[in-house]
């Protein structure tokens, strides 16, 4: 009872976050556009013509790719999934060359970083002052990097191919999480993994060199295989999940808001699987979590590169969290304020500049009222989800221009292109083209929520809870980032939970709605398609 009280209540509170993003969004749109604002968030008045005639427009889509999806029911995985992975392949790879866009910002940092200590074995980036010095979690990114230049020297198309690589990886891990909690569901769900291999921001997120995509697919699988691990109680499963997840934050330090997740579902489900079982799968979790840190912190140290652990005097968590506490920009960036209190005030010292960081949220939060502090985090938060994007527009597109050469090279890295395309010059800041890319991608993040909101109503209505570990994440991740420094592609990584969500919503709505009022709708079975063919087969012989 206790269990399915607090299952109620969590799909209840994610259910309100979701109400909040959606009504929200009648009124206001968020926005990022960085040719045209700069590196700024955006909220402004909401045109409802064009969300209208979008809503309308992407309904029809996926109404259509459902319909399919069911006639595709009558062919066999072994041919729908590597077909559909192989068409997606092609058009990352497309996208690549049509958008060749160079690294920019810690993109072009952590490149540039491999390169060194490659060609000339220089790690001093981990002196004090230095960007690994500030920033130890991003050494990960850059080993890879590093790894992936040794093999295939001064070339970003492998790095990007490697992306795409990761991002499929991901499509699958959707497509296998999606059939995993349908259990034994005679729908094939194809339309689900030609949703995730079609999501528009994962096709362009292959152009940023960074650590959200390598880290999305190893999350990704790290809470498929946990869930796997509850549907059939193998302690290898569990094993699996923990390595998973322990890579995955290795890559990108937010995984200790899945690892939370994790025990809560585990306790939750100690009565399917068996309380020693589910103690030993949390201890497992928490055991590997940290290994690749604590490895990597015994390699550096042994090998002289540091004198002691690299994160003694890193940039402290409180420096996002001041960043986080900002009433002009909610959080987004407060224009190097943070940055100069580390650097200049408390001189790299961890210690020293945690006091100050405390003191600054604390004069900010005496200085501001009450109202102004929620309002803050209304905007804060109804941006970070409702932007959609997860700002595709500057790591994806890129901006207009050249570098005037498409090999690697070990100066400066321009953040442009390598070289123009007609589409490269027909994407510009304030194109046409770009600005309805824009919001097809926000209306279908909105349409996501939409679906989510029914998913989780129907739950809560027929005590349906085995999407309980998904909404667990979310939440976590709706309040860290109310917390935290924000940027709208610092929630890349849920976007497969939401993707199996929305289409879990989404057949519900078709079948409880469409089909009841429209026969026209009613879902076509691969059976009855193949009898339909054996029938004018037979008749036109």
């Amino acid at each position: 009872m206790l269990q399915r009280l607090t299952a109620k209540a969590l799909y209840l509170l994610l259910a309100l976050f979701m109400g909040l993003f959606i009504v929200s969004s009648m009124f206001i749109r968020a926005k990022y556009n960085y040719g045209v604002y700069d590196d700024t968030p955006i909220l402004e008045s909401q045109k409802p013509g064009i969300l209208i005639l979008l809503v309308i427009l992407l309904l029809i889509s996926g109404i259509a790719l459902y319909r399919l999806s069911l006639r595709l029911n009558k062919y066999r995985m072994r041919v729908v999934i590597p077909v559909t992975l192989l068409i997606s392949f092609a058009v990352q790879i497309a996208i690549v060359f049509l958008f060749p866009r160079v690294p920019t910002d810690d993109s072009e940092t952590v490149l540039q970083l491999a390169l060194d200590m490659l060609y000339d074995k220089d790690y001093s980036s981990f002196q004090s002052g230095g960007y690994l010095y500030m920033f130890p979690f991003n050494f990960s990114i850059v080993l890879y990097l590093k790894a992936l230049l040794a093999i295939f020297p001064d070339n970003y198309l492998v790095i990007k191919t490697f992306n795409i690589l990761f991002t499929l990886a991901t499509t699958l891990m959707i497509y296998l999480m999606y059939r995993e909690l349908n259990g034994k569901s005679e729908d094939k769900a194809y339309g689900v993994l030609i949703a995730a291999a079609a999501f528009i921001p994962s096709l362009f997120m292959n152009n940023l060199i960074y650590n959200d995509v390598i880290a999305t697919a190893f999350l990704t699988a790290a809470i498929y295989t946990c869930i796997r691990f509850v549907k059939r109680p193998s302690i290898k499963y569990a094993v699996l999940s923990a390595i998973l997840l322990a890579i995955g934050n290795y890559f990108r330090s937010i995984g200790a808001l899945v690892l939370i997740a994790a025990c809560i579902y585990l306790l939750l489900s100690l009565k399917s699987i068996g309380v020693k079982k589910g103690i030993l799968a949390i201890c497992i979790l928490g055991l590997a979590f940290n290994i690749p840190n604590w490895t990597q912190n015994a390699v550096l140290q042994a090998s002289g590169i540091v004198d002691e652990p690299v994160d003694e005097n890193s940039a402290p968590v409180y420096m996002w969290l001041n960043m986080g506490f900002n009433l002009d920009t909610w959080g987004f960036w407060d224009n190097r304020e943070s940055y100069r209190i580390y650097q200049n005030d408390a001189n790299y010292n961890k210690e020293e500049s945690t006091v100050l960081f405390k003191e600054s949220i604390q004069n900010k939060l005496a200085e501001a009222s009450f109202s102004d502090i929620v309002k803050m985090y209304y905007k804060k938060t109804v941006w970070t989800w409702t932007e959609g994007t997860y700002q595709l527009d500057r790591y994806g597109i890129g901006n207009q221009g050249s570098a005037g050469s498409g090999g690697m090279n070990r100066g400066f890295l321009m953040g442009s292109y390598s070289y123009s395309t007609a589409v490269t010059e027909s994407f510009t800041s304030d194109s046409a083209y770009r600005s309805g890319l824009l919001w097809i991608v926000y209306v279908m993040n909105l349409l996501m929520y939409v679906f989510t909101l029914v998913r989780l109503i129907g739950g809560i209505r027929h005590r349906r809870f085995g999407e309980i570990f998904l909404v667990l994440v979310i939440l976590g991740f709706i309040g860290f980032y109310m917390l935290w420094e924000i940027k709208a592609r610092y929630i890349y990584p849920v976007y497969p939970l939401f993707i199996v969500l929305s289409c879990m919503g989404f057949k519900d709505f078709y079948n409880a709605w469409l089909t009841k009022y429209i026969p026209l709708f009613r879902p076509v079975q691969g059976s009855e398609v193949a009898a339909l063919c054996d029938q004018k087969s037979a008749s036109s012989s």
